[in-house]
């Protein structure tokens, strides 16, 4: 993946609590024994526990139990490398590149542009400072827009950011129209030829019907200023909400077309099989995980270092 370096050190640090205890409870049960049918329920239970989602425990369950029934399976240490090898296999080769603007009909660079949403709490803020970030490091010039204009705090916070960052921000009155914001930032993005504008929008809770319509609204006007755009719509979710963040995933893409997500605070929870579940329940790929606090701490999902990273002594 082009846009960022992934470094499995860093990953591996970030899935600390992961590794340690849903990878060390697991090793815990099996290490050293024998299976058993009473063995592969406290398995499947361990999985369920660790967010790996019901579907998927399943039929990772039915697998080892059919290998353990045909004799090819027979020790817990057998079913540990079974387990990290067909988490190795689970998601498909699918695209989660960023997908950048292509030159406009008249051959001019047009803005990429990233519409970012999640609820409030959810890491949004600093996940937007980390992409914002990683494309500044790869020589884009970068814009922000402030389209949450319902909290001062949070215009402050991008303010905060994109002062540390060196880049502009785009911000609008408290209280005002947030896709008039989107406008002025569109607008301003292709005057100024800036390669690569971020949307910020109102940390909405997915059951507030009339912000996820606001949502909606910032799109369609992005849209009108700058044809194909918004080119991605990440989703911050917070790893440590667990299954909670499933309901929202299915909320936001039923307001937007949701193209990945960006899968925070991973460094903050031991569920780091969350990542599975989103698999299992959604037809979005994972783009970017948050491993730490930092704007340097946000990794590309790539399914075989991830596991790896779990899995890791």
């Amino acid at each position: 993946m082009g846009l960022f370096k992934s470094i499995f050190a860093k990953v591996k640090e970030g899935l600390a609590k992961t590794r340690q205890q849903f990878i060390g409870g697991l090793r815990t049960i099996l290490s050293g024994k024998q299976l058993s049918p009473e063995l592969l329920d406290q398995l499947h239970a361990r999985l369920i526990q660790a967010d790996v989602g019901v579907k998927a425990s399943d039929e990772l369950i039915k697998d080892l139990r059919a290998g353990w029934e045909r004799g090819e399976i027979t020790t817990g240490d057998q079913a540990l490398g079974f387990l990290k090898d067909q988490l190795g296999r689970y998601w498909p080769d699918e695209d989660r590149r960023v997908h950048f603007a292509p030159p406009g009909s008249d051959g001019k660079k047009t803005p990429t542009v990233i519409l970012v949403c999640g609820i409030n709490g959810a890491g949004k803020t600093t996940s937007i400072a980390k992409i914002a970030k990683s494309m500044r490091d790869e020589g884009r010039s970068v814009m922000l827009a402030a389209c949450d204009t319902f909290r001062a705090a949070a215009v402050e916070q991008l303010e905060i950011w994109s002062g540390r960052l060196g880049v502009e921000v785009i911000k609008g009155k408290q209280g005002g129209d947030p896709a008039a914001v989107a406008f002025d930032a569109a607008e301003a993005a292709l005057s100024r030829g800036i390669d690569v504008l971020i949307v910020d929008t109102a940390g909405r809770l997915h059951t507030q019907d009339h912000l996820m319509r606001q949502l909606t609204k910032i799109k369609s006007v992005i849209a009108k200023k700058i044809p194909g755009a918004p080119h991605e719509v990440i989703l911050v979710l917070d790893a440590t909400t667990g299954q909670n963040a499933l309901n929202q995933a299915k909320a936001f893409t039923e307001a937007t077309q949701v193209t990945g997500i960006f899968l925070a605070k991973l460094d903050g929870t031991a569920r780091g099989g969350i990542v599975v579940a989103i698999r299992e329940a959604l037809n979005i790929p994972v783009k970017f995980i948050g491993v730490g606090e930092t704007p340097d701490d946000v990794e590309p999902f790539e399914p075989a270092k991830f596991v790896e990273a779990m899995f890791a002594e």
